[in-house]
């Protein structure tokens, strides 16, 4: 963003009492995505400065953009009157969502100032859990009375689209229940007869989901139904609002950093700010904690290789294959690891298919072993034959002890990778935290016990 508009960032930077002239204006040009752009590169001081210059539904569309970070911390820092109009602006869900990153102290500023009707929502929609459907969703949606002719579902719509965040899709309601009696999309109304009655366009029973399900089987169900909304229901079957495809992108976004992070042993929440403006300790925290427990479960690799300490000292020549062993087994796991989160994670495996998964990957080990044993093998008798002693006398015994080890390690390796994230989904964790780092530490551990067992039954009356 600095790039493009190097000039405006300095100006706002600067903080000159003449700098701060025509700012308002020049910021109003921008489109919004390029605006958001542009308050990420700035402190929240001078972000909410920025959004207090421009008209408020240029800032409220600023606000919407997913792009945008710290939005809740830019909102607390605006006069609470301000941030009650653009929260005004938004709509329901996104409302909800930036009340709730604020610390309590923020929203006793806020919430008395917006209006009864919206205050109500916010509090309603604050008491489904945060990652679930009733936490994502927007209760503005248009509601078609059963007795509705399609002309009047029409002018209906028109009536009310200004209010309402989305009108491609529409749902008919029981009266006095508000039960749901089907959806049926703008498209449909239009290209049918003004004098059929709502009901013989609309699709019965539709697509649903409660409104405490996962924010991400939410997502599932939108992209294997490839819709772009989904009615959501409570218990009771009222529906009490939806979720939309933008709400579904921005969730996979989410959920795909908080991933990204995790599979590399680093809290979630690590970068909720430009990496470059992240504070210094605030990293640090973030991803010390991964590191201790990873930097103490490697120790037990010292443990282990302290067990075999006798067959070291009589053949040094194990120790030089000991990190090619660990290494290849590490890889295969988070290899395992890496393929079934991502199958679970779009559904395409659960916890009921872990025999299914355990045959394919122990034979995947296998083959795989087998490579990179055939591999090893190779390279140790080459090196042996052009410089003869690099191995010793026994170096047959010891390429056979590789290429075995190899094979057991890799076949290891595969199976805790891809049993461990299952394993974890059954006790309720999020699978994504036992890849890579976790599922290399492991497999370095029992590694070291395989290739040393196999080189004390191949190599004993020999080296050893």
């Amino acid at each position: 963003m600095n790039e493009k508009h190097p000039d405006l960032l300095e100006r706002i930077r600067l903080r000159l009492d003449d700098s701060f002239v025509g700012i308002g204006a020049n910021v109003a040009e921008l489109p919004p995505a390029d605006t958001a752009e542009l308050l990420n590169e700035l402190t929240l001081h001078e972000a909410a400065a920025v959004l207090a210059m421009v008209a408020v539904p240029r800032a409220a569309a600023v606000l919407d953009q997913p792009t945008l970070r710290r939005r809740s911390a830019i909102v607390e820092e605006l006069d609470p009157g301000r941030a009650a109009q653009l929260l005004e602006a938004l709509s329901a869900d996104q409302r909800a969502e930036i009340v709730r990153l604020m610390d309590e102290s923020g929203r006793r500023r806020l919430l008395p100032r917006l209006s009864d009707a919206v205050r109500a929502e916010v509090e309603r929609l604050l008491r489904y859990p945060p990652r679930s459907a009733g936490g994502i969703m927007t209760t503005e949606f248009v509601r078609l009375s059963p007795q509705m002719s399609v002309g009047e579902a029409l002018r209906h719509i028109r009536s009310v689209a200004r209010e309402k965040e989305s009108i491609y899709a529409c749902y008919v309601m029981e009266p006095g229940s508000d039960a749901l009696m089907g959806a049926v999309s703008l498209r449909d109304l239009v290209m049918a007869e003004l004098e059929q009655p709502v009901t013989a366009v609309m699709r019965r029973k539709p697509v649903t989901v409660s409104a405490r399900d996962d924010q991400e089987a939410v997502a599932a169900k939108i992209a294997k139904y490839n819709l772009l909304a989904v009615p959501v229901l409570e218990d009771d079957g009222r529906v009490v609002g939806f979720v939309t495809v933008d709400d579904v992108i921005d969730v996979m976004i989410q959920e795909g950093t908080e991933d990204a992070l995790k599979m590399g042993a680093v809290e979630p929440g690590a970068l909720d700010e430009p990496y470059a403006t992240t504070p210094f300790w605030s990293l640090i925290r973030k991803r010390a904690g991964w590191l201790l427990v990873l930097f103490l479960s490697e120790m037990l690799t010292a443990t282990a290789m302290g067990r075999f300490e006798e067959e070291i000292a009589r053949a040094v020549v194990l120790a030089l294959f000991v990190p090619l062993i660990i290494s290849s087994g590490g890889n295969s796991g988070s290899q395992a690891a890496s393929l079934i989160i991502r199958a679970m994670a779009v559904g395409e495996l659960g916890i009921r298919d872990w025999w299914r998964v355990m045959k394919r990957e122990m034979l995947s080990g296998l083959v795989l072993g087998g490579i990179l044993g055939v591999v090893g093998f190779v390279r140790i008798t080459a090196w042996s034959l052009v410089s003869p002693g690099t191995y010793g006398p026994h170096w047959p015994l010891v390429a056979v002890t590789v290429w075995l080890s190899l094979i057991g390690v890799v076949i290891w390796g595969t199976l805790a990778g891809s049993m461990l994230p299952m394993a974890l989904k059954r006790l309720g964790m999020d699978p994504a935290v036992s890849s890579a780092p976790f599922v290399a530490t492991l497999v370095d551990v029992t590694g070291i016990v395989i290739y040393f067992e196999v080189a004390a039954r191949v190599l004993r009356g020999t080296l050893l």
